[in-house]
Parts: C-alpha cells; sequence; structure tokens
C-alpha cells in the first residue's frame, strides 16, 4: 500500500511506501533519544544514509535533512565539548540540545503531513 502525494513545489504526484515514511521517523526519533544515548544518533545517519539512495523525492529531502543535522550537530557537540573546559562550551551544548530538538520536531511534522523538507537544517533556527 502507497501514499500518493503531491509535492508543493512541482506539483509532481509521488507514491511512497508508509513503511519507508516509518523509517524516516524512526531516525528522527533515534536523533532525539541520542541526545541522552549518543550512539543512536550515529546508526539514525547511518540508516539516513544507506535509505536515501532508494528514496522517492519526499522521503529522500528529509533524509538529507537528517544527515545534515547529525553533521551539523556533531560540530556543536565537539565544539561545545572542548569549549566546556572554559565554560563557555555548556552554553553550546544548551543551544545544541535546542537546536536539535527544534529541528528534528520540525523534521517529523513535515514528514507527517507527507511534504517534503523545504531546506536543510541551518545553523540556527
Amino acid at each position: 500500500m502507497t501514499d500518493s502525494q503531491q509535492t508543493p513545489d512541482s506539483g509532481i504526484q509521488v507514491s511512497f511506501n508508509p513503511q519507508d515514511k516509518g523509517q524516516a521517523n524512526l531516525v528522527y526519533i533515534l536523533y532525539l533519544v541520542g541526545l541522552l544515548v549518543g550512539l543512536t544518533g550515529i546508526i539514525g545517519v547511518i540508516m539516513a544514509y544507506v535509505a536515501k539512495d532508494q528514496a522517492d523525492p519526499v522521503l529522500k529531502s528529509h533524509y538529507d535533512h537528517q544527515i545534515a543535522i547529525f553533521w551539523k550537530g556533531f560540530v556543536y557537540l565537539v565544539v561545545g565539548t572542548i569549549l566546556s573546559f572554559v565554560l563557555i562550551g555548556i552554553f553550546v551544548l544548551l543551544w545544541w540540545a535546542i537546536w536539535m530538538i527544534i529541528n528534528v520536531v520540525r523534521g517529523m511534522q513535515t514528514l507527517s503531513r507527507g511534504e517534503p523538507m523545504a531546506k536543510s537544517a541551518g545553523w540556527g533556527l
């Protein structure tokens, strides 16, 4: 069974398997759990890399968004950890957690509507 969606940008009719949508949603969930257990974030980005080549355009935009979230979040995490020795890193780590939650929730909401991600995660909100 497939869901059929029309992409707002192009008007092209796109069909995708709900199971694939579930996998993209699982990656978002793994990222949220990854805030507490870092290993799940790594599993999520591997799943996104593997699935993006076979995905339809809507899901591919979500996998690209997830990959961007992972790598930008990784940079925030490394910089925050290093700067923790001079205390400003605590604020960077707090920003990283807020940034991750907002980007993941935004992606999950867009995915639940069956829409493609308009743009990848930026460095700010």
